[in-house]
């Protein structure tokens, strides 16, 4: 359910039946507001509360939701900033998104070495502790590019050719190694 209400009052909340719903996603641009919002929807028994920081100090920020009982505090402009951070540093890299703390996903241009060979063959597993969640068959260059295929969940027998798109899926620093070649 989407509502346009002033989400400060507390009475319009309730009229709403706020108090019914499973999760509540707290999305507005001025942080008091989001902190009065973010503390009513708990008080009124929202079991789930995700709430956007914003502007740069949403680390402090996310300190103050957390502390008022958000869930999950969204930090838009930092996961950006890393994703875009992280397609810079690493060439290969054409796209990044965190999972976790711990575990990423990327696409990543197919490395040279493994042009021309068999996915279990190149160990990718073992050596780099990554896996290979599809491979993207792509014909034509630069504005012209298109998908041809789109290999899910490769097996050990499918080949990896020049110009092809892996997405991967690891810790950060293997995903890095991988696309380095290292």
């Amino acid at each position: 359910m989407a509502v346009k209400l002033d989400s400060t009052d507390e009475e319009a909340l309730k009229t709403q039946g706020i108090d019914k719903v499973d999760v509540a996603i707290v999305s507005i641009g001025d942080f008091e507001a989001s902190i009065l919002t973010t503390a009513l929807l708990k008080r009124l028994g929202v079991p789930t509360v995700i709430t956007k920081a914003t502007q740069s100090v949403s680390q402090i920020q996310e300190r103050i939701l957390n502390l008022i009982g958000a869930d999950k505090v969204v930090l838009p402009e930092m996961e950006m900033g890393k994703r875009l951070a992280q397609n810079l540093l690493v060439s290969n890299v054409l796209d990044y998104l965190p999972i976790s703390d711990k575990y990423s996903a990327a696409e990543i241009k197919s490395p040279k070495f493994f042009w021309n060979k068999k996915i279990g063959g190149l160990k990718i597993r073992e050596k780099y502790k990554v896996n290979i969640l599809e491979i993207k068959k792509v014909s034509g260059k630069g504005q012209n590019k298109q998908i041809e295929t789109i290999n899910y969940l490769p097996y050990s027998e499918d080949v990896i050719e020049e110009g092809d798109i892996l997405l991967v899926i690891g810790e950060e620093e293997d995903i890095e190694r991988l696309s380095k070649g290292e």
